[in-house]
């Protein structure tokens, strides 16, 4: 991809757009020549028109010609688009309700896309849940996240600074704050928080805080006390709830065991008056992560900065 996505989408519609508008122009003046050329007043009797064959010929060769070279354009542009140059950064997006998560080639993880300016970059998308469509305004670009299969996009950003991306598919209730950034760096900047990004990784493995965000917990799970998508996770611990298993209403321990099933089976044991659409993490997580997220969660006693 030798030059901005954004320009080679944009090129395309604007051609789409100039041509529709001399169509408009020129169906419209014919329109108004005919009214007033063929009017009653001038023909008060009217008269039966056999046809032309060279009317019939030109606004049918016409109208194939302009979506011939439409169909080239829109064509040409689809195959940029598709040219991944094996120098491109990689980067694979996973999406879940209702957050994204970036991961790089050497393990940096990110809630907001970082790139670098001026270098093609591959997405590898897939979802942990329904379908959901990765959209960059800024730069024309759109691709569906799927469950259980990966797809594919590739851009490349072509002036710095910071851009909404956000999902274009109605994914639930809070599809409307599936929100992040795409912040377009220097290649210097770039590499140098790849760097610091990898050396953290290195350094320790992620906390329970961290892996609650980055997991997307937060965008159904309050910490406040406050109830969202789903309960709140403060103080639950130790508490006694009302779940539905099997269609059947009983009350359990909040104790290790339970949180532990509910993250890597939620909808055996559903809490009462919350939808059952959390999905599994089984498989998403390690043993160790799911420990570290585990006393995270045991840990919210108190909402921050409030003293019992």
């Amino acid at each position: 991809m030798n030059v901005a996505s954004g320009k080679v989408v944009g090129d395309v519609f604007l051609l789409i757009a100039i041509t529709s508008v001399v169509l408009l122009v020129i169906i419209t003046a014919s329109m108004i020549y005919f009214v007033l050329r063929y009017h009653q007043k001038r023909h008060p009797e009217p008269a039966q028109i056999e046809g032309h064959m060279g009317l019939e010929i030109l606004w049918t060769v016409i109208p194939t010609l302009i979506v011939l070279v439409l169909f080239y354009y829109g064509y040409t542009g689809f195959r940029t688009l598709k040219e991944v140059p094996a120098d491109a950064v990689k980067v694979k997006v996973i999406a879940r309700q209702w957050s994204w998560l970036f991961e790089y080639e050497n393990g940096t993880k990110s809630e907001d896309l970082r790139v670098p300016m001026g270098k093609t970059v591959s997405l590898s998308l897939t979802s942990q849940d329904v379908i959901h469509s990765f959209y960059i305004p800024a730069f024309r670009v759109k691709q569906d996240a799927v469950p259980g299969m990966t797809t594919h996009l590739a851009f490349r950003a072509d002036r710095l600074g910071e851009y909404d991306a956000l999902c274009a598919e109605y994914c639930g209730v809070q599809h409307a704050s599936m929100l992040t950034k795409v912040k377009v760096l220097t290649e210097e900047e770039f590499r140098e928080w790849l760097k610091q990004g990898e050396k953290k990784e290195m350094e320790r493995p992620p906390t329970g805080e961290v892996l609650f965000r980055e997991k997307g917990c937060g965008a159904c799970h309050r910490v406040d006390g406050a109830s969202g998508i789903g309960p709140s996770l403060l103080g639950l611990y130790g508490k006694e709830v009302t779940v539905i298993t099997e269609g059947k209403e009983r009350k359990v321990l909040a104790d290790e065991a339970y949180l532990r099933r509910s993250i890597l089976e939620p909808n055996a044991d559903v809490v009462r008056g919350f939808p059952p659409i959390m999905p599994s993490q089984k498989g998403h997580l390690t043993e160790k992560e799911l420990e570290a997220l585990l006393d995270y969660i045991k840990g919210l006693k108190e909402a921050p900065g409030v003293k019992k």
